[in-house]
Order: C-alpha cells, then structure tokens, then sequence
C-alpha cells in the first residue's frame, strides 16, 4: 500500500480551504445559483461537500474502532439529507463545510496506522480497505470545487491527482457498457489510455486534465466528441 497519510491529509485540508475561499463569496442568491451538475444548485453541492465529510468521519470511526458505522443510512436517505440543507443560507452551508471538515480531520488524526488497512463496505456495497475513504475526500474535495462554476476549474485540480485519477477513471470506464472505442493522448505528458475496444479508436488529444474533466462530464470536449456514461 503506497498510502502517506500525513501527506494525503495536508492535501484534503489545502483543498478544502480553497473550496472555502470560493465560497466565502456567495451571497444566498449565490448559493441559488445552478451548479454544473443538472437539477442542482450550489448549495446542493456545498451540502454533498459536507455530508461526504460526515460520511467520511464515520467510515473512519468504523476503522478505528471496529464497531460498524456506515457511510450513509441508504442512497435515499443520503439524498434527502442534500435536498434539505441545500436552501439554507450561504453562512450556514461555508459553516457546515468547516465543521465537517473539522470532524472529518479530527477522525483522520486519530486513525491508528493498521486501522487504514480495514476492509470497510461502502453505501455501493462494494468493499474496500480504508484508505480509500482518504483519497475519495480529496477526490470530492476537488471535483466538486469545479462543480461550484465560480471560477476554479480542471487546470486548477493539482498534476498528481489529475495523474492517478484519470488512471483510475479510465479502469472505472472498463466495467461499463456503452463507452465508445477510444484511444487518449495526453498532450502535456504523452502518457496513452484506451478505451471501449481497438478497432477503429477514435483519437483524442488534449492535456490530462481536460481529459479527465471531459471523461468525467464536467466539460463538453468538442463537438465531434462521442457522449460517455456518466460516471462521476
């Protein structure tokens, strides 16, 4: 396990500032404002951004103490919490970030070194070891900064996630039907990603990031691109 937990979570906690400063900026028309994911507004994603905290914090207490606490309730009632914070005010969702960001913190600090190699079972069912609970903050940490459309965008998400992200995108995309046959260049690295089958690839080329915001719908790409599984 190539896992540094004090280096991961200095990361968590510079993403999620830089979140915070963004929005900071919100007034609560702001915060009415439509986000890049369809039917939500920012404060759809400020209140996803801090319920994944708590979500996070108790899969954490769950590898520490052994004692399960799942991630969320069910899907259902993990989307009913976002719907119901979601038209609170800009003050009251930055603060709801913070804090659980704080909690979440707070958790991560106190995990022993052999707890991260628990197997902990996720809301999808799927089972995984739980560090992988660090990585999938800082994932929604900086994906869902873009997702505010005020400003921060895929060139800003920093080059070693972009790097071991798109790597893991694009082994996601190898279980799903429908993804069209697809070869990408990544133009500022020259590293090569395939996708769907061989014959007769289409070649995309572009820097990594804007590959990777494009495999994961947060832009269009072009209009001769083929549309993809939403994934992300």
């Amino acid at each position: 396990m190539d896992f540094d937990p004090g280096l991961l979570l200095s990361k968590i906690m510079a993403a999620t500032e830089q979140l915070l400063e963004t929005a900071a900026d919100f007034d609560d028309a702001g915060v009415r404002q439509p986000s890049l994911l369809p039917g939500w507004s920012r404060g759809h994603v400020l209140t996803h951004v801090a319920r994944n905290a708590d979500g996070g914090t108790r899969m954490l207490t769950w590898a520490r103490t052994g004692l399960e606490t799942p991630e969320y309730p069910s899907v259902r009632a993990r989307a009913e919490e976002i719907e119901a914070g979601s038209g609170r005010p800009a003050t009251a969702l930055t603060a709801d970030v913070r804090a659980s960001a704080s909690r979440f913190a707070d958790a991560y600090a106190a995990m022993p070194g052999e707890a991260w190699s628990r197997l902990l079972r996720w809301t999808s069912g799927k089972q995984r070891p739980a560090y992988r609970a660090a990585d999938a903050r800082l994932t929604e940490v900086l994906v869902h900064h873009v997702d505010l459309r005020a400003g921060y965008q895929p060139r800003d998400w920093p080059a070693d996630f972009v790097a071991g992200f798109l790597a893991d995108v694009i082994a996601a995309f190898a279980g799903r039907t429908g993804v069209p046959s697809l070869y990408l260049i990544a133009s500022d690295t020259g590293a090569g990603y395939r996708l769907g089958g061989h014959e007769g690839a289409l070649v995309v080329r572009a820097e990594q990031a804007s590959l990777l915001a494009w495999l994961l719908g947060r832009s269009k790409g072009g209009n001769d691109l083929p549309a993809l599984p939403f994934l992300y």
